[in-house]
C-alpha cells in the first residue's frame, strides 16, 4: 500500500516538474499579474507613489464622466467588426485556393504567411507608416496614374482607420493556414459524389465546403475578435491615435493613462472592462454557434 502510495507521489511529481515551466510563467506573468491588475483597478494608483483604496471610484468615472472611453470604444467597434470578417474571407479565398494541387505551393504557403510572422513588429509599422505617408508609395504610385494626390492618408479622419485595418488585412497568414488545416479534413468523397450529381463549384463550396469548415471558422472567429480588441502596435505606431482620436483603439487608450497619464489605477479598470465586454462577446458567440456550427459527430463544442 505504502509502495503503491509512493509511487503514485513520484509520478505525480514527474509530471510537475515536466508541466513547472509553464506552471511558473502562468503564475508569475498571468495570475499574480491579473490579481495585482484587479486590486489596483479599486485604487488611485500613480506608480511613484503608494496606492490609495477609492473603491469603485475608477469604474464610475469611466462609465460616466469619460468621453474619450466611449470614443475608444467605439474606434475598436468599428475596427473589430470590420477588421475580423475581410481578414476571415480573404484568408478562406487564399486556403481555397492553395488546398488544390500546384507547383511550388509549399513556397506559395510560407510567402503568404510572412506578414503574420513580421506584421505585429514595429518594424512593419513603421513600414506602414511610411507607405501611407504624404510622401509613400501608394500617392506615388497614384501619381503615375494621374492622380495627383499629395495628403497622407494616416493623416486623414475619413481614411486613417482604413490604414488600421488593411494592416489587419495583410497579416491574414494564421488563420489561412488553420484554414488549409480545415479544408485537408473534409471527405474527398463528399466532393466526388457532388461532381457525380453534376454540381457546379460554387454548390459544393456552400453546399460542402462551408458546413464542414464551419467549427474552423468558428475557432478563427473567437480567436481574431479577440486579437482584434487588443490591437495596439498598429494604432500606436502607425497613427498615434490621431488624427482626433479616430483611431484610438481601446487598448492604446488604456496605455496612455497607464505611462502618459500615470493614472494606473484607472487604467485597471480600463482593463477590466474590456476583458468584461471580450468575455460576454465570446460567451455570446459561444451560445450562438450551436445554430451554425456543423459538427461531424454531432456533438457540441
Amino acid at each position: 500500500m505504502k509502495k503503491n502510495i509512493s509511487n503514485k507521489f513520484y509520478d505525480n511529481l514527474t509530471g510537475y516538474i515536466f508541466i513547472s515551466p509553464w506552471l511558473i510563467g502562468f503564475i508569475a506573468f498571468i495570475l499574480v499579474p491579473s490579481i495585482l491588475s484587479l486590486y489596483y483597478s479599486f485604487t488611485k494608483y500613480d506608480i511613484l507613489s503608494p496606492a490609495k483604496w477609492i473603491g469603485i471610484k475608477n469604474y464610475i468615472n469611466i462609465l460616466n464622466n469619460d468621453d474619450t472611453f466611449w470614443s475608444s470604444l467605439k474606434v475598436t467597434f468599428f475596427y473589430t467588426f470590420v477588421a475580423v470578417p475581410f481578414r476571415l474571407i480573404f484568408s478562406l479565398l487564399i486556403a481555397v485556393l492553395f488546398s488544390q494541387k500546384r507547383k511550388f505551393l509549399g513556397l506559395y504557403r510560407a510567402t503568404y504567411y510572412l506578414p503574420s510572422l513580421i506584421g505585429g513588429s514595429v518594424a512593419a509599422a513603421l513600414i506602414w507608416r511610411h507607405l501611407f505617408g504624404s510622401l509613400g508609395a501608394l500617392n506615388s504610385f497614384l501619381r503615375l496614374l494621374g492622380i495627383n494626390y499629395s495628403k497622407a492618408w494616416i493623416a486623414s479622419p475619413d481614411t486613417a482607420i482604413w490604414t488600421i485595418i488593411l494592416l489587419a488585412l495583410w497579416q491574414f497568414g494564421s488563420s489561412m493556414l488553420i484554414f488549409v488545416a480545415g479544408l485537408k479534413q473534409i471527405p474527398i468523397n463528399l466532393y466526388e459524389a457532388a461532381v457525380i450529381d453534376g454540381a457546379e463549384w460554387w454548390n459544393k463550396f456552400f453546399k460542402i465546403t462551408l458546413p464542414m469548415l464551419t467549427p474552423v471558422i468558428f475557432f478563427n472567429l473567437v480567436v481574431q475578435l479577440i486579437n482584434g480588441f487588443m490591437m495596439f502596435t498598429g494604432a500606436y505606431i502607425v497613427t498615434g491615435g490621431g488624427p482626433f482620436d479616430r483611431t484610438l483603439v481601446y487598448v492604446l487608450y488604456v496605455f496612455r493613462n497607464s505611462f502618459t497619464y500615470y493614472k494606473m489605477g484607472y487604467a485597471c479598470a480600463l482593463s477590466w472592462i474590456l476583458l468584461i465586454i471580450v468575455g460576454s462577446i465570446t460567451v455570446i458567440i459561444f451560445k450562438l454557434s450551436k445554430y451554425w456550427v456543423y459538427y461531424e459527430s454531432g456533438g457540441d463544442f
